[in-house]
């Protein structure tokens, strides 16, 4: 009986140990598979990143060498060095570095990316390179020599010793690794360098994009958790203020805010907001709800809208886009002064669908751009702005606007809303020079 067995379960045990072998073989070899070209994707993107590094140099470089008065070959050499450093940035995030600092580098070939790109996009003939930025230009150039030549390093070490990034990722990973890496080495050494850079004047268009929006924008005094309840009781009509749970974020720096949580037991659902300590002013605001049968249309949504932003102080917005997503209306407002709609005052709303009512904001861009303007007379009249657009638009609205230009300065605008080729745009034409200074496609 026992040899019967035995001739019945020797060939099936042989064949799963072979089966097993097999199935092991197959995964090792697919595993081989996804390390190699997860291997030679790291390859590609630093020896790209070396590459384009090189070429910032020395486009940075012809671009000192040229002529002062060669605004054309000035403007060249910048926006090859603006493209040249996204190039750089996009080889970075493709790096195993997340857990490397490295954040020093990255910053610097940020802002040179944005400081060519910004110099670049201006009318050179008009507006011709300062003292200040030829100084720009030359520090520049020779800190990307240095951050070449230590890139270069770091290549000549891997090709001479067929490093892999594949270690550098496993010694990343491991908390218990003491990092003795030649490429992270390469790269702390570097990152050490440029953060000893002197600081560079990178003009006010570019310092602007880095400066953190913090409590010293904001008007009022700080206040306190309780004072943070009593504001969440009013906007939500609350009348149980242990209802209420305020929690404090950010406790002891610049960037300290509240969140305030509201029960709703009638209704088994929490509200959420945030408010900024000084001043306490709304950030955002949440309340998650079933949404029933769609009822209203976007005329009925903007009016409800606009009701919700009169009774909390959102005085004078105008809806200026419409979004609709699964029976909830998303309206895009801005603050409008003497007529003149100012873009960078902007907030958003979300009404459902079944009963009008709001049930979220975001108020962060409206709180810190909130001021008094003084708004310039346009230079162009509306029907002199209105030829310098595509004859070939259908126009459907105009009104005057306040925007942020590609060097972040306010300018007066005419704009233009209309349709072309299937698609809706909005256009923005320089209420004083004439030129187009932004396009956007509309959603439907």
């Amino acid at each position: 009986m026992y040899q019967r067995l035995s001739a019945v379960l020797f060939p099936v045990m042989s064949l799963l140990f072979i089966g097993s072998i097999y199935w092991g073989y197959q995964e090792h070899q697919e595993k081989n598979s996804i390390l190699i070209k997860a291997e030679n994707q790291y390859q590609r993107a630093f020896h790209g990143l070396t590459y384009h590094v090189q070429q910032v140099n020395r486009e940075l470089g012809k671009t000192l060498a040229v002529h002062t008065a060669s605004q054309g070959s000035q403007r060249k050499g910048l926006v090859n060095v603006w493209r040249m450093t996204s190039e750089a940035q996009s080889e970075i995030n493709q790096l195993p570095l997340t857990l490397l600092p490295f954040n020093k580098t990255e910053e610097f070939l940020s802002k040179m990316s944005n400081f060519a790109y910004k110099t670049s996009v201006r009318d050179l003939t008009k507006q011709p390179l300062s003292s200040d930025e030829y100084k720009t230009l030359k520090t520049l150039y020779a800190n990307s020599e240095q951050i070449s030549k230590e890139l270069s390093g770091v290549q000549s070490t891997v090709l001479a010793n067929n490093l892999r990034w594949m270690d550098v990722e496993l010694a990343l990973a491991s908390e218990n690794s003491n990092m003795d890496n030649s490429i992270i080495d390469g790269f702390k050494t570097m990152d050490k360098k440029v953060g000893e850079y002197p600081e560079i004047n990178w003009g006010p268009s570019v310092s602007s994009m880095y400066q953190k929006r913090s409590a010293q924008m904001l008007g009022g005094p700080k206040k306190t958790p309780e004072d943070i309840k009593k504001l969440a009781a009013k906007f939500t009509g609350t009348q149980d203020m242990k209802a209420i749970r305020v929690v404090e974020n950010g406790k002891g720096t610049e960037f300290t805010s509240y969140t305030a949580t509201v029960q709703q037991p009638q209704s088994n659902r929490t509200i959420q907001m945030d408010f900024t300590q000084k001043g306490g002013q709304l950030i955002y605001y949440m309340d998650p709800r079933d949404i029933g049968q769609k009822k209203l249309g976007v005329k009925q949504a903007e009016t409800k809208a606009m009701e919700f932003l009169g009774r909390h102080g959102y005085d004078g917005m105008k809806a200026i886009q419409y979004d609709e997503y699964d029976k909830v209306a998303t309206l895009t407002c801005v603050a409008e002064q003497n007529g003149v709609l100012i873009y960078p005052e902007k907030l958003t709303v979300k009404v459902a669908l079944d009963n009008g009512e709001a049930i979220g904001l975001q108020a962060a861009d409206y709180i810190y751009e909130h001021h008094t303007r003084k708004i310039p007379k346009p230079k162009l009249s509306s029907a002199e702005a209105r030829k310098l657009i595509n004859p070939d638009l259908k126009q459907k609205t105009e009104n005057l606007a306040m925007i942020l230009n590609e060097v972040g300065d306010e300018v007066l605008c005419y704009d233009f809303t209309g349709s072309i080729n299937g698609a809706d745009y909005r256009i923005f034409i320089n209420a004083e020079t004439g030129m187009e200074e932004s396009i956007e496609q509309l959603p439907k």
